[in-house]
């Protein structure tokens, strides 16, 4: 069967590696990677965290910016109009849910911020972290692909960045949409590729830059 969108010219521009990379890591937080909780367990998701870790060790040994975030709030009052039971119920400031998995984030190292929305960008200094330490292509890792990543890969498109999504670093509850979305965003708005790609340029970057 034909493809459409390639018919239409999706997806026909590459945006490939830029010089100086960074790496935001979304929700990587207890509530999704741990199976006590409601949104915790999945399969891709537990792929993504392992494969992101593997990334970031290399990346903070060459000394790749690394942002990472959670979501939480102080009360019902101030959240968005959540439609996720789960959110509303346990995504408070304090509540276990609410910390990042210790296996993606080192905080002697990574910026971490809190997000209220679902892009890492939303009102939070990403941004003006990054544009300090020059940053030209950003690497989005972590969940959900058909939320908060998506979201997070569309902002850092706007932003201007070169924007990268290794398909093993992010994940969703289900095969499907995870893949619908990396198809979806990868016609329009980045280049979905491997940790192994990115590991690769890394290595690339590290010794351009020795």
């Amino acid at each position: 069967m034909n493809d459409v969108y390639s018919e239409r010219s999706y997806g026909r521009h590459g945006i490939g590696f830029g010089e100086r990379p960074g790496i935001v890591v979304v929700d990587y937080q207890t509530a999704f990677t741990d199976p006590q909780y409601p949104l915790g367990g999945a399969p891709l998701i537990e792929r993504g965290v392992v494969n992101t870790a593997r990334v970031l060790e290399l990346a903070r040994r060459c000394g790749v910016p690394v942002a990472s975030c959670y979501t939480a709030y102080k009360s019902e009052r101030d959240m968005p109009y959540w439609k996720v039971g789960a959110v509303r119920e346990q995504f408070l400031h304090g509540h276990p849910s609410t910390a990042l998995d210790p296996r993606i984030h080192d905080p002697d190292y990574d910026v971490l911020v809190c997000k209220t929305g679902a892009s890492i960008f939303f009102q939070t200094p990403v941004v003006p972290f990054f544009v300090a330490n020059r940053v030209d292509t950003v690497i989005v890792t972590g969940c959900v692909t058909s939320g908060c990543v998506r979201a997070s890969t569309i902002d850092s498109f706007q932003y201007g960045f070169r924007t990268i999504v290794p398909e093993d670093c992010v994940g969703d509850h289900e095969q499907e949409p995870h893949d619908a979305n990396l198809r979806d965003v990868g016609r329009r708005y980045c280049d979905v590729n491997s940790s192994a790609e990115v590991v690769d340029w890394l290595e690339t970057s590290r010794r351009r830059n020795a």
